[in-house]
């Protein structure tokens, strides 16, 4: 079939690091053009790219099928409006909006102009993750009475992008770190029952949230979601705990460096950990105590894309849903509402 000719909205780390690479190197897919106002980075990556200078010139072109609206948060909403509203099959980068209420809307359109919207949820596809979702989906540690997860850095520095560092909805930890981590919650135990949440702001003169502690509520079992700039030290990505046994996993999903390293998706060696960062399972499985470290899965991205590509040419279900997305803005509604009142808000 016809490669589907695909559109970047900018070329920011987003659109160099996490799609440009994919795009080009599937070929189900024709990285068609990119929107830069000023620079031109991505005709000098990608010569056979058209270059747009405004957004309307890039939307108002028939040959594009999908843009991929890797912009910054608060611009999701008016963008990918006017994408759907272009005839665009739609891909939006996480957080998929500001809110519920702009969530909701984007959906109903893209249903009325019977169009593809998705949500870039690439940490569905990292190596950790996806040993977790395994050990889970193998039922080896028995009924799950306690999950935690943390996305944690070490850095100080306000960014020198002043839209990550402006406060108004959209902005913060919250809603770039939490968005991954509330999302892979979700598809590992559904919506919670209720959240109650902790946020605050720690780097000196940020006026930003960049530490969250999120306890989710659910009728078996407790889920906390963690995430801080001052973790010098690296603490498990995953740690769950079940009625059989435990397993602790190192977040260290290798995709990111590689691709900052020039490394091609398409390389056969693509994704895979150290065995150093294997997990630890400590269970009982047919009686018999085991304590061992977990082959990790391979890592993935391009998984995303091929899922894209089969919901786009051959009507299957999209690898992530905008209604996924919304389930997202629907749990960090209810923290920021808990943060602010200091108690368990239902969701």
């Amino acid at each position: 079939m016809k490669p589907i000719n695909t559109a970047l909205c900018s070329f920011g780390m987003s659109g160099h690091l996490f799609h440009a690479p994919f795009i080009s190197a599937n070929p189900n897919f024709n990285l068609y053009g990119v929107y830069e106002r000023n620079k031109s980075l991505s005709k000098e990556k990608y010569p056979q790219v058209t270059l747009f200078r405004s957004l309307e010139s890039m939307l108002s072109d028939d040959a594009i099928e999908l843009v991929i609206v890797n912009t910054p948060n608060v611009t999701h909403f008016e963008f990918t409006k006017m994408a759907l509203n272009a005839g665009k099959h739609v891909v939006v980068e996480k957080p998929f909006t500001t809110s519920v209420a702009e969530a909701n809307e984007l959906i109903a359109l893209a249903k009325t102009k019977k169009l593809m919207l998705s949500v870039y949820q690439n940490r569905r596809y990292d190596s950790d993750y996806l040993t977790v979702k395994k050990v889970l989906n193998e039922h080896l540690l028995g009924d799950i009475v306690e999950a935690e997860f943390h996305y944690d850095r070490f850095d100080s520095n306000l960014s020198y992008k002043t839209h990550k560092e402006t406060p108004v909805l959209g902005v913060g930890s919250i809603y770039d770190l939490g968005s991954h981590l509330i999302d892979q919650t979700l598809q590992l135990f559904g919506m919670p029952k209720s959240v109650y949440a902790d946020l605050d702001a720690l780097r000196p003169n940020s006026k930003v949230g960049d530490y969250f502690d999120l306890k989710l509520y659910y009728p078996s079992h407790r889920v906390i979601l963690k995430s801080s700039y001052f973790v010098r030290e690296p603490l498990p990505g995953y740690i769950i705990h079940g009625t059989k046994g435990s397993f602790i996993k190192p977040k260290t999903d290798v995709q990111e460096t590689e691709l900052q390293s020039g490394k091609s998706p398409d390389n056969v060696n693509w994704g895979i950990e150290a065995e150093t960062n294997r997990g630890l399972l400590h269970t009982e499985i047919n009686g018999k105590i085991i304590k061992e470290h977990v082959p990790t899965l391979q890592g993935n991205y391009m998984a995303y894309y091929d899922g894209l590509y089969n919901a786009i040419r051959n009507n299957k279900p999209l690898p992530v849903t905008a209604e996924d997305g919304m389930l997202v803005i629907k749990v960090i509604e209810g923290a920021l509402l808990s943060n602010e009142l200091k108690k368990v808000i239902d969701l």
